[in-house]
């Protein structure tokens, strides 16, 4: 692993100057750690977007100002473009081509001469049609590029004292749309209210799945039974109705990042 991260490092200082698209997770605060220790010229840039869930917006504003890295926000809606919103199986690569773009315009006028993002050896292996955004701006992955594995991303965070080393996977709020199903401004809230809602219960790997009027919870397989509770599940079902849900369901296989991915593999 040390032996990657120095890769890692001397993969950074070859840069000289990078802009970092920060999201706040797990990856990208390894990636923003390692480009502080690499000591060379960077700037954190974030996304406010109506897809990116609150608390890696916070995430993200406390952990550059304790790495004391300029930062900057820029506002991206990617709901202003069409293709994005029918939310057809390119609908990463719509998000990750309005983010590059908007930093690209961003530091055009600076010293900045790369950005980089936060994909790992293991997004390679999975569908993730937004790294194909990367060939249009000239976008390098890093930590892909040394060979760093989620696992060992995080264990790496763990040894080097990051916070973020065990914050649950986060990706942006459109993934609990399934493929065909339109991606509105109320629908987006509705996500992102039930799952707060759920994680003021205890839950911490979840996702609510957006059917429509349908929510589906997805929670770990230990945290199923906590819905055999009768008064849990009813305050669950009545906040999930109150949010604007017709009807709610409880997903029995639990919780896999990236299952909506199935109906393209036809599984």
């Amino acid at each position: 692993m040390y032996e990657k991260y120095s890769r890692l490092i001397g993969i950074l200082k070859g840069l000289k100057s990078v802009a970092v698209a920060y999201s706040g997770g797990v990856d990208s605060s390894f990636l923003l750690y390692a480009v502080k220790d690499s000591s060379i010229n960077s700037i954190a840039i974030t996304a406010l977007s109506p897809t990116m869930p609150k608390e890696d917006v916070e995430a993200a504003l406390a952990f550059v100002s304790e790495l004391g890295i300029p930062s900057r926000f820029i506002k991206t809606n990617e709901l202003e473009r069409r293709e994005f919103c029918v939310n057809n199986e390119m609908r990463c690569f719509y998000c990750k081509d309005t983010l590059f773009r908007s930093i690209k315009d961003m530091i055009k006028d600076t010293d900045i001469k790369w950005i980089i993002e936060g994909s790992n050896a293991d997004d390679a292996e999975d569908y993730r049609p937004g790294l194909k955004a990367r060939e249009r701006y000239n976008v390098r992955s890093p930590l892909m590029e040394a060979g760093l594995t989620k696992e060992e991303i995080r264990e790496l965070s763990r040894r080097f004292g990051l916070k973020s080393w065990d914050r649950p996977s986060s990706p942006c709020l459109s993934s609990r749309f399934p493929y065909g199903v339109e991606i509105t401004a109320e629908g987006l809230r509705m996500v992102a209210s039930a799952e707060d809602f759920l994680r003021s219960l205890g839950f911490k790997d979840l996702r609510v799945r957006h059917h429509g009027y349908l929510a589906r919870i997805e929670v770990t397989e230990e945290d199923i039974n906590r819905f055999m509770d009768n008064e849990l599940r009813r305050r669950v079902v009545d906040e999930l109705l109150r949010i604007g849900y017709k009807f709610v369901s409880l997903d029995l296989e639990g919780f896999k990042s990236g299952k909506l991915n199935r109906l393209l593999r036809n599984e």
